[in-house]
């Protein structure tokens, strides 16, 4: 079941993230490695660009899903990254949420925990819809639920498509039209 996040829980978390860079910052510019501090900033502005240009796709439970998602108990790392957002498209917010959110836990019951298992999210806004495209590696114990998952599909509002576990790895296509 998801977390519900009210507004001191998120600051806390999001003020714990922004302690966590800073030291890396300052740790590095005390080792004299001011490099790697510069780079550690250009993550830190990219990241943030990326945030916003998930919170301006007007998909707000979708966008807070992903953006808390590391913040709660998944075995699993999410990194996102959103393509062009020159297309804007209203989709069925509720839909989406509630399939990744399944997703997320089809995970959670399948792989390796505590292992490195990486999940990648690339959105890519098109002319008629928006294209979801999920990446996960890591290790995975039960391929089985995994691709039950797949199978139990939305009623073709969420077009999903997906070859199944291979090799360790799911990659997932799903895309949504606009409403």
């Amino acid at each position: 079941m998801k977390k519900e996040w009210d507004t001191i829980e998120v600051l806390r978390h999001a003020r714990h993230d922004w302690m966590n860079q800073l030291q890396l910052i300052k740790g590095n510019l005390s080792l004299n490695k001011v490099d790697r501090a510069k780079e550690i900033i250009e993550e830190i502005i990219l990241e943030a660009r990326q945030d916003a240009k998930l919170s301006n796709l007007q998909l707000p439970q979708f966008a807070s899903t992903l953006l808390t998602c590391n913040w709660e108990n998944h075995f699993f790392q999410l990194e996102f990254e959103v393509m062009d957002t020159q297309n804007f498209h209203r989709l069925d917010d509720q839909l989406l949420t509630g399939w990744t959110e399944r997703l997320f836990e089809a995970l959670d019951a399948s792989i390796e925990r505590y292992q490195e298992n990486h999940l990648s999210v690339t959105i890519d806004p098109q002319d008629k819809g928006i294209g979801f495209f999920f990446d996960f590696s890591g290790i995975i114990n039960d391929k089985n639920r995994l691709e039950s998952f797949l199978a139990g599909q939305p009623d073709g509002k969420i077009k999903v498509i997906s070859d199944g576990v291979v090799d360790g790895e799911l990659t997932i296509e799903v895309f949504m039209g606009s409403l």
